[in-house]
């Protein structure tokens, strides 16, 4: 029996304010332990929490951006469970009236081909259930195994940063769709400026509900939850493990138990944490401390109108007006800054295909080399289109453009600049190039005899031998034109 896998995806993501959701301390990361915190965020009799105005806006933003419905009143909620890192005995979340709710997003995913290739890339449809807000824990930290560790840390600097959590439909039946969703998520939320996407510093983590049903069946099988997956690369081998152990229990006639795992990357395996039968009963109740959060519809018309133009729409977008495949797209609008330094070169120099060759090749390439972002490019997206330019009006050569481009890389000296300092100007002078072919030819006997026998491949050794005496300078559709009439004696 072949089985289908059904995966629903929880993200959470940090907003990227200066302050807690309902106090004033600092969110900065790298703090010392426990030095960000105040009676308000620990939760100590008599202190009392205060909205910050700035999440609620990126928190609406986000909701708009993942096609929610944002509710103009919406209720906080307290959220009841011990653990150590929550000071409060409970999370301030949301419950039966979230922000938003009944969104959906446009995912350009792919399958995986053998080898880790992506192929047949096409635009699924993905649910949003709900976005709601809550803040965030404070973080433990274990000294060695959980199972053996000797020492536990409590750093509370985490507790009651702002969060939104996304909370998606189970409409994902594969690694590679969960993977290409949760990217999609990253990106549009690094489009609108409301989290860092850091997730080895925890800002974007999820959780995973997997089942698997038999092909073609409409009922959901019983799903097991994976914590804390902070790695696009730990979501999909956790979720594959996942997938293939269930597929195995199933297939041996044994029985899935509805259970929260974790993932183990040094052993490649998920483990359970605790049945459900033993996971806490969160009491929701309606935080007594805070009004019901109510929107001005126009404020959310205005928020609406002032969203940045998000990575789907700008992806399609260069797709058809720069005649870019989906791939390709995908990459060059990875970020925003990536996709204003293209669509600038692919612009100015006229050639939007050449733009993004040398955008993800070269440039990619150099950048990855030197510890760069692309803000911080020696090669300004104008002194690349130069080049470009350059290439195009036969000035210089492909193979004579890398050179000067490494050297543009290395100064930050523009195009023009390094071809006259290091003399680079391709020769299409037919009268230098002929006499430079003349000698060529006069020192290969062997390799003409075998041109003029019938084996033209041959062709090639001269073209290379003339661009090896020329320094890679001369013009190649020069040479070939000039050889050919040379060798046939035209």
């Amino acid at each position: 029996m072949k089985f289908e896998p059904v995966i629903g995806l929880e993200v959470h993501a940090q907003l990227l304010t200066r302050s807690k959701l309902f106090c004033s301390c600092s969110t900065r990361f790298d703090a010392p332990p426990n030095s960000q915190t105040c009676p308000v965020c620990l939760g100590l009799p008599g202190a009392l929490p205060v909205i910050n105005r700035q999440a609620v806006t990126m928190a609406v933003k986000a909701a708009l951006a993942l096609g929610c419905r944002v509710r103009t009143v919406s209720i906080f909620a307290r959220k009841n469970y011990f653990y150590p890192d929550l000071p409060k005995g409970y999370q301030i979340s949301q419950f039966d009236r979230p922000l938003g709710e009944r969104g959906s997003v446009a995912v350009f995913s792919g399958e995986r081909a053998d080898g880790g290739k992506i192929v047949n890339r096409r635009e699924k449809v993905f649910g949003i259930t709900r976005l709601h807000m809550e803040d965030d824990a404070g973080k433990s930290i274990h000294e060695g195994l959980p199972e053996t560790a000797s020492k536990s840390y409590v750093n509370l600097n985490r507790t009651g940063v702002p969060l939104v959590e996304i909370v998606g439909e189970p409409d994902l039946h594969s690694s590679q769709e969960a993977y290409d969703y949760v990217v999609h998520l990253r990106k549009t939320l690094l489009y609108l400026g409301v989290c860092d996407g850091n997730m080895e510093e925890g800002s974007l983590r999820c959780d995973a509900n997997v089942s698997i049903r038999p092909e073609g069946s409409d009922t959901l099988g019983t799903k097991v939850e994976i914590k804390n997956l902070n790695s696009f690369r730990f979501l999909q081998r956790a979720l594959d493990y996942e997938i293939e152990r269930q597929t195995r229990v199933l297939s041996q006639g044994g029985r899935i138990v509805q259970e929260t795992r974790l993932w183990d990357e040094s052993e490649g395996r998920t483990f359970t944490m605790r049945s459900k039968e033993e996971a806490h009963d969160y009491r929701y109740f309606p935080e007594p401390d805070l009004p019901p959060l109510r929107l001005d519809p126009e404020w959310l018309e205005r928020i609406e109108a002032e969203l940045p133009e998000l990575p789907g729409a700008k992806m399609k977008r260069f797709m058809t007006e720069y005649a870019l495949g989906a791939d390709d797209a995908l990459l060059l609008t990875a970020t925003v800054e990536t996709a204003a330094y293209y669509e600038e070169c692919a612009r100015a120099s006229g050639n939007p295909r050449a733009a993004a060759n040398w955008v993800m090749g070269d440039l990619a390439f150099a950048l990855k080399n030197s510890g760069r972002e692309i803000g911080e490019s020696p090669v300004s997206a104008g002194d690349l289109a130069e080049l470009i330019r350059t290439i195009d009006s036969g000035e210089i050569s492909g193979r004579i453009a890398k050179t000067v481009f490494e050297e543009m890389s290395r100064t930050g000296e523009p195009a023009a600049g390094v071809i006259r300092r290091m003399g680079l100007r391709q020769v299409s002078d037919e009268a230098s190039l002929a006499a430079v072919i003349d000698g060529v030819i006069a020192a290969s006997p062997k390799q003409l005899e075998e041109y003029r026998s019938g084996k033209t491949r041959v062709l090639g050794y001269f073209v290379g031998q003339v661009m090896k005496e020329t320094r890679g300078q001369a013009n190649p559709g020069v040479v070939n034109e000039l050889l050919l009439k040379k060798l046939t004696g035209a």
